[in-house]
């Protein structure tokens, strides 16, 4: 079983360093008809953007970001997602890192530029419909770990899965706004809510040890020895919730890539929360 964390010192060259900016999120794929923020790509789109990179199959791939652990933990999903598990997380990334002491560079080389541009023109080649190669980066799709809107409207009935829902408490009961204008707050029948901070160390933004993973799911009646789904606002943070399962040996837990967004926008759906009536 691959581990989700990177220690920062194991860093070496047989490692390709990414950053969640580097990557495809586009519209479509699992949902192509809907314009729903930072849907997974398809496979193409990966494939092409990972092979511009110069990434292959062979590679172990570390993620970071400039938060900590944010949207890393949605890039080592979609890695996973495609089939590569050589996909680790940075733990505390970027600023983890400096605090440390270790050396960071302040501007990108020109070798990173050349390819994050040939990524970015390789995707967009993809969505326009024309072939790109070579393609040195093989995906091979994992739907178990995706979930689509019906697969939660049938879960709501017949509650296989543990839905656990990453945003804050006041999201999730309805008393403060989404972020997104025009979506209402609540949440969907049957979750339960554990807001993703929740899974960091105070002090150090690290993730908490298994045992303290395993405590703070526990509290919320969450069974680890049963299934477990994950979703947020629109399907990142989500992820780290996932990750987190993951380091306590959960390692097939779904994400609902729509996530919230997508629900609360389907005006026939139910919805629990101070502001499911709006």
């Amino acid at each position: 079983m691959a581990s989700t964390l990177f220690s920062r010192t194991f860093l070496a060259a047989t490692h390709r360093l990414i950053t969640p900016s580097l990557l495809p999120q586009k519209p479509l794929h699992l949902a192509s008809f809907l314009t729903l923020p930072h849907m997974l790509p398809s496979e193409e789109a990966f494939a092409a953007g990972c092979s511009a990179l110069g990434i292959e199959n062979k590679d172990g791939v570390v993620v970071y970001d400039a938060k900590g652990v944010f949207s890393a933990a949605r890039v080592w999903w979609m890695f996973r997602v495609f089939g590569h598990d050589k996909v680790w997380v940075l733990d505390g990334g970027l600023p983890r890192w400096r605090a440390s002491g270790y050396d960071v560079e302040s501007s990108a080389s020109g070798d990173a530029i050349l390819k994050a541009s040939a990524a970015s023109e390789a995707i967009e080649k993809i969505y326009q419909g024309h072939s790109v190669s070579p393609i040195t980066f093989q995906t091979k799709f994992q739907p178990h770990l995706v979930w689509t809107l019906d697969q939660v409207k049938n879960n709501m009935e017949d509650q296989t899965y543990q839905h656990v829902d990453a945003r804050s408490k006041a999201r999730f009961d309805g008393t403060a706004p989404e972020p997104r204008k025009g979506i209402r707050s609540g949440h969907i029948p049957g979750s339960k809510c554990v807001p993703y901070p929740q899974l960091f160390d105070s002090a150090s933004q690290t993730l908490l040890p298994p045992e303290d993973l395993k405590k703070r799911f526990e509290q919320e009646e969450i069974s680890l020895d049963k299934p477990i789904m994950a979703s947020c606002g629109t399907g990142v943070t989500a992820c780290i919730l996932a990750m987190g399962l993951h380091r306590v040996g959960k390692t097939d837990v779904p994400v609902y890539d729509g996530s919230w967004t997508e629900w609360a926008t389907q005006p026939d759906l139910p919805m629990e929360g101070e502001d499911s009536s709006s």
